[in-house]
């Protein structure tokens, strides 16, 4: 069956606009029927960003659970990994995050867990589309479910991520930038707790500056905060916080190649990383794939996206997963990506080593990269015979030293256009190349 609503995370679109009050609503009904188990309705954790229309759908995302029969517990303001966690600290049947991650603020979004803290699989979001405009027994009178809250959320989880350090970072002068985001509710208390020296910057949010010139999405500006302070690194979620990039003293930005090569030697070192895998995407620089290798780790690799790291993740039994853009999951820990607790486990990671972020970095030598995002018709890319022979080209021109990778982005209409090569002007030529003939053979109409 064709998803119409669901992509690669959820639902996404502008708030008001394809996202509606009414789709909202049908999701939140829709998602307390798939996930009813007894006639005592379904109990669903509903947190949000920090979006100014995050409200509006919250409202009727609980509308909707509540009409079904369910009881839809308000989290407020909390990170996606953080609703995870809690649906299975409550034992709750299902989880809502009202976000649109490091997307720009007029965009929101839906996403959705299940009642083991997982994401659901797509046959689950296919079920769930199904019933959005099925006709249903609703129920009335006392049947009707409710709307409750839990304040308490964001601090136990606050609490468990700092504990899953294992060690104390007193001392640590670090930059935290919250992106106006999500982790602004809980990053003040993780790192506090770990007795870390932390200047918080990105931590008021407005409704609108959600992600804007700052977060994981502009490094810049918890880079020039670092340098001000003369901070030890420089730590930036997006806006829910199922992300986390770093930057060296000097403003070097570290990304999730990096990450996963320090956190896999840490693992390995305290024999902690079964078989020795690690799971990548695609999009993971040719360095990090070196790096992994020298360290005695078996790589292996997904198409782009944290749900098909997290598949092959939990079916072969790995812990380390994630992608370049810093969604990193431990899954010996959580069952998503979560940028605060990937965030401490680094920082722990780098106190037990004794170096600096630079010096852990240093072990991944990146491969030059031109990493292009073109707005395209992006439905039409497996069809597109001209790009498809340009790339095969490419690919014989680069042999082993390089590689192409292109993919439809799975949220926006936008094509993504990734090369590699030891050579920085041909890396460059060639990405040119390559978008050129995207704009010319997929262009976006109206």
């Amino acid at each position: 069956m064709a998803r119409a609503w669901f992509g690669t995370d959820g639902i996404r679109g502008v708030a008001n606009g394809s996202l509606s009050v009414e789709l909202a609503l049908k999701v939140g009904r829709a998602a307390a029927l798939h996930a009813a188990t007894d006639a005592a309705g379904p109990t669903i954790l509903v947190g949000r960003d920090t979006r100014r229309s995050g409200t509006m759908l919250e409202d009727a995302v609980c509308a909707g659970i509540a009409a079904a029969g369910g009881t839809a517990v308000r989290l407020g303001v909390l990170p996606t990994p953080a609703v995870a966690w809690n649906v299975l600290r409550l034992g709750a049947d299902a989880g809502v995050v009202i976000s649109a991650s490091h997307n720009p603020y007029p965009d929101n979004g839906i996403k959705l867990f299940g009642a083991d803290g997982y994401k659901l699989l797509d046959a689950e979001e296919e079920a769930i589309e199904a019933l959005l405009d099925a006709p249903a027994d609703l129920p009335t009178g006392a049947a009707v479910g409710t709307t409750t809250s839990e304040p308490g959320a964001g601090e136990a989880y606050a609490t468990w991520v700092a504990a899953a350090a294992g060690l104390r970072l007193d001392g640590m002068r670090i930059v935290v930038d919250c992106a106006h985001g999500a982790a602004a509710t809980v990053a003040p208390s993780i790192f506090h707790q770990l007795g870390a020296d932390v200047t918080l910057i990105g931590c008021d949010p407005d409704g609108i500056n959600i992600n804007v010139q700052c977060g994981s999405t502009h490094l810049d500006h918890v880079a020039a905060a670092v340098r001000t302070h003369g901070a030890e690194l420089g730590v930036a979620f997006d806006g829910d916080a199922d992300r986390v990039l770093f930057t060296t003293a000097t403003g070097f930005p570290v990304d999730g190649d990096h990450i996963l090569a320090i956190l896999a030697r840490d693992a390995l070192e305290r024999n902690a990383l079964p078989g020795g895998r690690v799971v990548v995407t695609s999009m993971a620089n040719l360095g990090a794939h070196h790096a992994l290798t020298r360290l005695g780790c078996v790589v292996q690799v997904t198409d782009v996206g944290d749900r098909y790291v997290l598949e092959a993740m939990r079916r072969d039994g790995s812990v380390l997963g994630g992608e370049q853009s810093g969604h990193v999951i431990a899954l010996d820990h959580q069952t998503t990506g979560d940028g605060p607790l990937a965030a401490v486990l680094m920082l722990a990671a780098l106190r037990r080593s004794g170096q600096t972020l630079a010096e852990a970095a240093a072990d991944v030598e990146k491969f030059p990269q031109q990493l292009i995002s073109v707005r395209a018709r992006r439905e039409g890319l497996p069809e597109c015979t001209a790009l498809w022979d340009a790339v095969a080209a490419a690919e014989r021109e680069l042999g082993n030293d390089g590689r192409v990778v292109l993919r439809a982005s799975g949220t926006e209409p936008l094509v993504r256009v990734m090369v590699e090569a030891r050579d920085p002007d041909r890396c460059r030529a060639l990405a040119d190349l390559l978008v050129a003939i995207v704009e010319r053979e997929l262009p976006v109409t109206g």
